[in-house]
């Protein structure tokens, strides 16, 4: 709808995940390296926590890109599914060629497909998006299949991806057999002020802007109605472009901002909890 008018080559603000605009702040990179050495080391158990829209998916994106064949990888977007369903889209999403109507003949079938990998010298990585929605029975299938493993060598390695409720459903003490086992974990952060600034450079960059489009005081009023959370940032930025086009306007001040906070109805409570995690960091 815009681009020609703010001569760019592609949406820069689209709210999905898209690997080409990831910016490495501080935070992600910390993340991006955790996540990378968890793959390294097989670590076995892994939590990446973080509020909705502080980028987790889009990390575990641009990680797909960094690892080579050697590394099978399968990831669980719905969790809380059916367990015999559960079980049918892991062998989907490892290529196992085959369809289980139960459990047995599942954990016998993954197991030899796990040692086949471990003989071809490959590694396997299970990630568990959503793990928020997981529940105590599905932890303990998951459990099930960490312990498919040798003397010296783990067969296969899990993340567990998701916000901030992951960790109460970890405290709960019938889970304290994985709790345990989780070596490494890591909250990704919003981002503050200066990453802000530096978030909206680098996507409208990368779409093409040959200029500044945002003033500086709209960028400070992005971030104070965002608390910093990417996806309220994209949303912000590309209501402010519509309306900046529909107006004829090609620098966007606050006086669009202030508009688009009215017309997304961004809740009060979230700007106030991002304030909050900000002052606590």
């Amino acid at each position: 709808m815009y681009l020609q008018f703010y001569e760019l080559d592609k949406y820069p603000f689209k709210t999905n995940p898209d690997p080409s605009f990831i910016w490495f702040g501080e935070k992600h990179k910390e993340a991006l390296a955790l996540l990378t050495y968890g793959i390294l080391e097989r670590v076995g158990f892994l939590l990446l926590i973080g509020d909705v829209g502080t980028g987790k998916t889009s990390l575990i994106r641009y990680l797909f890109k960094l690892i080579d064949s050697s590394v099978l990888v399968a990831t669980m977007h719905d969790p809380d599914m059916p367990t015999i369903d559960f079980y049918n889209y892991l062998a989907e999403e490892f290529k196992m060629n085959k369809v289980f109507t139960n459990k047995a003949d599942f954990l016998i079938s993954f197991k030899k497909f796990l040692l086949r990998a471990h003989s071809d010298k490959k590694s396997v990585f299970l990630i568990i998006d959503e793990a928020q929605r997981l529940d105590h029975e599905r932890m303990e299938e998951i459990r099930l299949l960490s312990n498919i493993e040798l003397d010296d060598q783990k067969l296969i390695n899990i993340f567990f991806v998701g916000q901030s409720e992951v960790e109460e459903i970890l405290l709960d003490h019938r889970n304290k057999a994985i709790s345990q086992r989780i070596s490494m974990s890591y909250q990704l952060q919003p981002l503050d002020e200066s990453e802000t600034f530096q978030y909206i450079v680098h996507r409208l960059k990368v779409a093409g802007a040959k200029r500044g489009i945002f003033t500086v005081a709209a960028c400070k009023k992005i971030f104070s109605i965002s608390g910093g959370i990417p996806r309220l940032i994209n949303s912000l930025c590309d209501c402010a472009l519509i309306s900046g086009y529909a107006n004829g306007k090609k620098v966007i001040n606050i006086k669009f901002i202030n508009e688009c906070q009215t017309d997304l109805r961004i809740p009060i409570g979230t700007i106030e909890k991002n304030k909050q995690l900000h002052q606590n960091s």
